[in-house]
């Protein structure tokens, strides 16, 4: 959508914002509430009409079991991973129209993450169940996979691997997630040598609770950071290139996944948030977006964001149009696309900003 639209509704979203949205009914957390009228959702100026059969395709020649993560080429192509066998990276053009599709045979493809080496695109792609982490071209040559902590000595026999992200450094260094295993960030060369980990499980600033996401944080060009996601912790952890911690963004109620950047703005899925007993609920995912102050400015499919005292309460499932965020893309007009877990094997949601 051009900005001369957004411009326009801008100037209309009081008017707009109170036509769509209906009251919201809380009882003990629960929040009981349909998807919201003209399918708008979000707040502020960060709203987005919903085309929930954007993504949909024939599932008997190209089936998927979960969306996992979805990353933007440079020809401006949708690539996507799924753990279906049969095809784990399809790829879209904006229309939702199906360019190609491939397999590396992963029963667990989950991480997908894009660099530009030299001119040319790569994907790093995870697969937990095998502890496997490769390099590929965009039509599916392997041209690296890193070796497995077991094997470079900084796990033992008895340490879990299952790598859930990627992030690439400018200068190519590699950071893996070890988001399902044993909740280190650990980081290679570009060339696939070991360089260093650090975090760990626990409770303490510098560990992790579920380390699913992991991010390069180019949005202070003069200061580049790691976004480390803590999900049960509700949190972003912020770390330096060469693993020292920084600082904690406390996302109370949301379980988010990998942190996305878009120009100064931070996108995030959030898989669950907390409802009845503030206890972790299923198929209560939705969409938050953070400023450059790592401040949330909108929630898409979530209640509006509220600080008191300069912290944010908690925030909630409001719409039930999502299930289980598991990744978001933003494309060049700054729409979402948006990939869900668990969400009975549904293809990916656009949302389109207006």
């Amino acid at each position: 959508m051009n900005s001369n639209r957004r411009t326009f509704l801008k100037k209309t979203g009081i008017v707009v914002g109170s036509a769509l949205i209906t009251p919201t009914v809380h009882s003990f957390g629960i929040i009981n509430k349909p998807i919201l009228s003209e399918n708008i959702i979000g707040h502020g100026e960060f709203r987005y009409k919903v085309h929930k059969a954007w993504g949909n395709l024939d599932p008997s020649t190209t089936p998927v079991n979960n969306c996992h993560e979805m990353v933007m080429d440079s020809k401006g192509r949708l690539i996507m991973s799924t753990d279906e066998p049969k095809n784990n990276i399809i790829i879209y053009d904006k229309s939702g129209k199906l360019l190609n599709s491939w397999t590396l045979n992963f029963n667990s493809a989950h991480g997908l993450s894009i660099f530009n080496e030299g001119g040319t695109d790569v994907l790093f792609i995870t697969d937990p169940n095998s502890g496997s982490v490769v390099k590929t071209t965009t039509d599916g040559k392997v041209l690296m996979k890193l070796k497995h902590p077991k094997d470079i000595g900084i796990y033992t026999e008895k340490d879990r691997f299952s790598p859930t992200e990627t992030a690439i450094a400018p200068n190519g260094d590699i950071y893996v997630a070890d988001g399902y295993g044993s909740q280190y960030i650990i980081q290679y060369s570009a060339k696939g040598d070991y360089i260093r980990h650090f975090g760990g499980s626990g409770d303490k600033d510098d560990q992790f609770s579920t380390a699913h996401g992991v991010t390069i944080d180019t949005r202070d060009p003069n200061n580049i950071t790691l976004m480390c996601t803590s999900r049960a912790h509700n949190s972003f952890k912020r770390f330096s290139l060469d693993g020292n911690y920084l600082s904690s963004i406390f996302l109370p109620g949301a379980y988010v996944c990998r942190a996305v950047m878009d120009d100064d703005i931070m996108y995030s899925g959030v898989c669950w948030s907390r409802l009845r007993y503030l206890n972790q609920t299923p198929n209560s995912g939705f969409i938050t977006i953070l400023n450059k102050d790592n401040k949330v400015i909108s929630n898409p499919g979530g209640t509006a964001p509220v600080y008191e005292n300069g912290k944010l309460k908690l925030m909630v499932q409001e719409s039930t149009l999502f299930n289980h965020c598991h990744d978001v893309c933003i494309d060049n007009d700054k729409n979402i696309y948006v990939c869900q877990w668990n969400a009975h094997k549904t293809y990916p949601i656009k949302l389109e900003r207006v």
